[in-house]
């Protein structure tokens, strides 16, 4: 069983404004080639799939890929909360489906958002393309996946990095700015692991894109805090050997790595108010003529 709190990574702050097309955008990072459910997929089943985990050498890389996929799940909340935060109040609110309340659907980039579900989030693309499992690589070869692994988390900051530049929403900005933090992090353990395994330097090829983190706001603010060092173990008995990897100074700024045992604090979900429209009768208003109806054909059928 996994033990899950009712809380997610960052406090999100509210968006400017309803923006259905933004939260388009961030679609992408959520269900796209390079999203969170990508990372999250990608190491969840390479953890699975893990052979000989219990040999001595094998072990502290097992460990390192299951602390990694238990973070990523904390992403996919986010970036999903940043979707709902931003179609929040895009349809105009109405238990009177002559009024035409989902009328924003003609005008939004990705109208499933309006047809397929409640003005939330699904796992796909920016363009509506559902999520895969196409997208995962699990090969069965531990440095062929950490390759991998590498190249999807630089794959993913630069996404990050283009719905950044795409957007001033605040809401927006203060997630990619986190998850630009949090996944360096991944970036750097997935390097750190290859020099392990095979003494190759990839210091070199840091930052890929060619900008640093400090250049984005949001992610300085964490950065300052040392945000960018640490990797979270919240199991130390289970994954107690990631230190084995994760390990050394960080490639940019020179300070050092550290495994912090425990979880970040977090903050409450966004409370997401009903939209009356998509609201099912049991729940909230009910239409009283078609309730007296149907009581009629019950008792009629008694």
């Amino acid at each position: 069983m996994i033990t899950r709190f009712d809380r997610v990574a960052l406090d999100l702050p509210k968006p400017k404004s309803p923006n259905a097309n933004g939260a388009s955008l961030v679609q992408e990072l959520l269900g796209g080639k390079f999203g969170e459910m990508s990372t999250l997929m990608n190491y969840t089943y390479q953890l699975m799939n893990f052979r000989g985990r219990d040999q001595k050498e094998a072990r502290p890389f097992y460990d390192l890929i299951g602390n990694i996929a238990a973070e990523e799940h904390s992403h996919v909340e986010l970036v999903t909360y940043t979707i709902n935060m931003l179609l929040t109040g895009t349809s105009e609110r109405s238990t009177d489906p002559a009024t035409a309340p989902l009328a924003a659907a003609n005008e939004s980039r990705n109208s499933y958002h309006f047809l397929a579900t409640g003005q939330t989030a699904l796992p796909m693309d920016s363009m509506g393309r559902p999520w895969t499992g196409d997208n995962v690589f699990s090969s069965g070869n531990l440095k062929l996946d950490l390759l991998h692994n590498f190249f999807l988390e630089c794959g993913a900051r630069a996404g990050k990095i283009r719905v950044y530049e795409s957007t001033d929403d605040p809401t927006v900005r203060a997630m990619t700015g986190f998850l630009l933090v949090r996944g360096g992090v991944h970036i750097v353990a997935y390097a750190r692991a290859l020099e392990v395994l095979t003494g190759a330097d990839l210091s070199k090829l840091f930052p890929i894109p060619d900008i640093s983190n400090k250049m984005f706001p949001e992610a300085k603010v964490h950065e300052d805090k040392g945000l960018h060092l640490k990797l979270f173990r919240n199991n130390p008995k289970d994954f107690a050997r990631v230190a084995e990897v994760f390990k050394g100074s960080h490639p940019e700024d020179g300070l050092k790595l550290v495994v912090e045992d425990g979880m970040p604090k977090g903050a409450p979900p966004p409370d997401l108010p009903a939209e009356p429209q998509l609201t099912a009768p049991g729940f909230g208003a009910m239409d009283e003529e078609m309730m007296q109806a149907l009581v009629k054909r019950l008792e009629s059928a008694g």
